[in-house]
């Protein structure tokens, strides 16, 4: 019985046959902050203008960076076959379409055209977050006290972030977003979550699987995107979902995971 599963999981997980050799797609998940201000996560930053001429001076820079990965396709935080996607982006290749102040539109659709892209891709699902059950779990136990000092540590966080956009340009605040040690403390902060629980109730372990059932679907429509072991996806997400994905493009043995930190460094030199 056990041979014949093993043999199942094989057949049911098709690898790539360049999955063993040196030459494996790179794949670079650009963590952002959200520059138009949606208010859509539970802590939100402020941004200010990114359409600013100044702002606008440093998305340029920003570009030239990003291009040194050569990316050959960009996936976006937009709903997996958005047609608006599509429409957005060809009306903007033929000069038709202004772009917002969305990270979709300043870094995504600018550098696709910059590159000559004739298309960018969606990749986002939506997915449950039930922090509803976590909170009324802390409520009912007496670990409110505990609940509450978790979310004030991550609304100081959230304004670290925001000041320090204040006094520095935008690439360098995707550095800050991009750093290990940073990336690390958002994770850590998730798992915060998973004493929330018990027998019959994980109320916080079922917030985390949530979480990540959300980022692994994202995951399959960006290794979707492949079609060669030369491919190089630039995948432009909130800063909140970048451990995750890099911990799935870190982990697939397919492909080999790329970092924001590669380029500056290799500008540094």
């Amino acid at each position: 019985m056990k041979k014949i599963f093993m043999l199942l999981s094989l057949l049911a997980i098709p690898r790539p046959s360049w999955a063993q050799s040196d030459a494996r797609p790179e794949i670079l998940v650009l963590g952002t902050y959200h520059m138009a201000n949606p208010g859509h996560d539970i802590y939100n930053m402020r941004a200010d203008d990114v359409q600013s001429p100044a702002r606008q001076q440093q998305i340029a820079q920003l570009m030239e960076m990003l291009k040194k990965f050569h990316p050959t396709k960009i996936a976006i935080e937009a709903d997996v076959g958005s047609q608006r996607v599509g429409r957005e982006y060809s009306d903007y290749l033929a000069g038709k379409y202004k772009l917002s102040a969305n990270e979709i539109d300043q870094i995504g659709y600018r550098l696709a055209k910059e590159l000559g892209h004739r298309a960018i891709y969606p990749v986002d699902v939506d997915g449950d977050f039930p922090m509803l059950r976590v909170i009324n779990y802390a409520k009912a136990n007496g670990r409110k006290e505990k609940f509450d000092a978790i979310g004030a540590k991550t609304a100081a966080r959230v304004k670290a972030q925001g000041d320090f956009l204040g006094s520095h340009t935008v690439l360098e605040m995707l550095e800050y977003l991009n750093s290990d040690s940073l990336v690390a403390r958002d994770v850590a902060e998730y798992f915060a979550m998973v004493p929330f629980g018990e027998p019959w109730e994980y109320a916080g372990s079922d917030l985390l699987a949530s979480w990540y059932q959300r980022n692994i679907r994202i995951y399959r429509n960006v290794v979707a995107l492949i079609d060669s072991p030369s491919e190089r996806i630039l995948v432009i997400y909130g800063a909140g979902h970048l451990g995750w994905l890099r911990q799935d493009v870190a982990n697939d043995a397919a492909v080999r995971l790329r970092k924001l930190g590669d380029l500056t460094a290799q500008n540094a030199r």
